[in-house]
């Protein structure tokens, strides 16, 4: 692998064509930032504000600013800040709000777990880029509540909705395609990342306790013969699905080697490192389109969705990346090298800027989807971006292997 010349590409993706658009074109006149665009970049200014998309700009902004030292990041992530703390922070019954009419007031009022999870990892992602004292003491209240009210001390893990007050009788689907499950990967994956940012800014016993666990889970749980991860279950982890989302399993396998870096734990860190590795072997097994890309779903070793969204291809880059890093294996550097090329290719917009949705399974790209909505936000791009430039850096001052 060409490790300069990758970096000076993604350099210059990152600043040419993501930060551009997420640094202009996203700000709402009235302040916040605008909750819907179309991909060719028509603002729906009716949309309704999602808690994820505002979390999320808070944890890039937050990231951008600790990286480069930037002011403009500083401001926006402070107008990120204000944006969650003022509109969407519950004061009568504590945690965030899922969503929001357009003019700020609550439109759905429950407490979906995985909206918690975002909001934790960027108030310790801003904590740790501002000092924020305020924004961890925060962070860290919101983990007491999701302790407290979602955490099943019987079977381990974590309930995936509660309502307003922290009860029972939520619709537990964090869209139309998921399924009314008690628990879900998805809501674990994003639980150990956020408390892999907690503890490394408040580095808690309880919250070591909890990544622990979060990773028995992954292991003990969700893995299954294959490989890949299951993903619903019912509270006591039976298993209520028979596909796997590629991207997410990629995702996943550095996730959770970034969580056992974050303990600081060599032996569970090893143990990762295999982890890593086989999982990026089986989604390289079924899930590399030969034009390019990662397609999105399998069941039973096959495809049974040829599309390739913006997410899954800059997870693939970093968990590509780690078992290459950790292996030496060429068959990894290449396909980080190709999906990489993908994206250039195919899935950056050079006209209306950031990245399409999906690109279809005849190689068309998803004019229909939205360029900017409550799920569609800098967090994957930008967030495979400066970790791939980071690890770059070291590669090319270090060495190439990790272990």
């Amino acid at each position: 692998m060409d490790s300069k010349a990758l970096a000076k590409s993604i350099g210059r993706e990152l600043e040419e064509n993501l930060l551009p658009f997420w640094r202009e074109r996203v700000l709402a006149p009235s302040g916040g930032f605008i909750a819907e665009m179309a991909s060719d970049g028509t603002v729906n200014r009716h949309a309704p504000k999602g808690l994820v998309l505002t979390a999320r700009l808070l944890g890039t902004f937050s990231a951008l600013y600790r990286d480069r030292g930037h002011a403009r990041d500083r401001l926006l992530a402070k107008r990120a800040y204000d944006d969650l703390s003022t509109y969407f922070f519950d004061r009568d019954c504590g945690g965030y709000l899922w969503r929001l009419t357009p003019v700020g007031r609550p439109l759905d009022c429950s407490k979906k777990v995985c909206g918690q999870a975002f909001c934790i990892q960027a108030l310790s992602a801003y904590h740790r880029a501002s000092g924020n004292a305020a924004a961890l003491d925060a962070a860290t209240v919101l983990f007491h509540l999701i302790e407290r009210h979602a955490h099943d001390p019987a079977h381990q893990g974590y309930v995936e909705a509660l309502g307003r007050e922290w009860g029972g009788g939520a619709d537990l689907r964090l869209g139309d395609k998921d399924m009314d499950a008690a628990k879900s990967m998805n809501n674990h994956l994003h639980l150990l990342e956020a408390y892999a940012e907690l503890y490394r800014s408040w580095p808690d016993a309880l919250v070591a306790d909890r990544l622990r666990e979060l990773i028995d889970v992954f292991e003990l749980r969700m893995l299954a013969d294959t490989g890949h991860f299951n993903l619903f279950f019912d509270e006591d982890w039976t298993v209520r699905s028979d596909s796997y989302a590629y991207g997410r399993d990629i995702e996943a396998a550095w996730l959770l080697y970034d969580a056992a870096e974050a303990l600081g734990d060599g032996g569970l860190k090893a143990r990762m490192s295999d982890w890593a590795v086989g999982v990026a072997h089986a989604v390289a097994e079924e899930a590399l389109h030969p034009n390019g890309g990662l397609l999105y779903e399998g069941r039973n070793g096959k495809v049974i969705d040829a599309g390739r969204e913006w997410w899954p291809q800059a997870e693939a880059v970093l968990g590509f990346h780690l078992a290459w890093r950790l292996t030496g294996d060429r068959r990894f550097a290449e396909i980080v090298e190709d999906v990489w090329d993908f994206i250039l290719r195919r899935l950056a917009d050079r006209e209306n800027g950031e990245w399409f949705w999906r690109i279809h399974p005849d190689g068309a790209p998803d004019l229909g989807a939205p360029k900017v909505s409550e799920w569609k936000g800098p967090y994957h791009g930008v967030r495979m971006c400066l970790r791939m430039l980071d690890q770059l850096r070291r590669e090319a001052s270090q060495g190439t292997m990790d272990g």
